[in-house]
């Protein structure tokens, strides 16, 4: 048995005096996962910020993962194979799960290519899981590589791009899917709010 083995058979969960329902009644709101997905430039983290900022006008409590952000410390030590892009949402799942178990509205940024690793997450946070499609196509990601990543991926300078040297699994599913590539930031923030109150998640002010 590997000291890691040891280790977990001795791991005992501690149950908080303060349940999820006492924190949602505090903050006014449910706590849940609005799990962005999409291609490099579809707009995830643009959408994700905007709704947190709309949120927070209306007095939810929120935070936004961002795919980027994480890869500074909690995923610093992991490369972008298929397999550490796996351990990384991982990662943030379990994280995110504590989040909505804080009565937060968590928001989350990433690429997160592989649908089987977004699934893992649906069963991590349960039915407090909202997967958001930022629907754009490639070519208008392309066509906007602010950071020029693309670019250097038709170059062949950066391996396992997704989209490009590696695949992207769309969602088939998804709760909410938003055509990211042609309608406005504003529209597509409403869309989002709207979901939310709609499945009384939140409150219309």
């Amino acid at each position: 048995m590997s000291n890691q083995q040891q280790k977990s058979s001795h791991v005992v969960w501690h149950e908080s005096k303060v349940s999820q329902t006492m924190r949602e009644q505090s903050n006014g709101h449910q706590g849940a996962v609005l799990w962005f997905t999409g291609l490099s430039g579809s707009g995830k983290s643009t959408l994700a910020n905007a709704v947190e900022e709309c949120l927070h006008g209306m007095k939810a409590k929120t935070f936004v993962i961002d795919g980027d952000n994480v890869r500074h410390g909690l995923c610093a030590d992991l490369s972008f194979s298929d397999e550490d892009r796996v351990e990384n949402i991982r990662r943030v799942g379990e994280m995110a799960g504590l989040f909505v178990e804080a009565g937060i509205l968590t928001l989350t940024a990433f690429i997160s290519p592989f649908r089987a690793d977004r699934d893992k997450v649906r069963s991590i946070i349960g039915e407090r899981f909202i997967e958001v499609h930022c629907n754009t196509a490639l070519e208008i990601c392309e066509s906007r590589d602010v950071k020029g990543l693309y670019k250097k991926a038709r170059a062949g300078e950066i391996p396992d791009f997704t989209g490009i040297s590696s695949p992207y699994e769309a969602p088939e599913h998804p709760e909410l899917c938003v055509n990211t590539g042609n309608h406005d930031l504003s529209v597509c923030v409403n869309q989002v709010v709207d979901y939310l109150i709609q499945q009384h998640v939140i409150e219309a002010t």
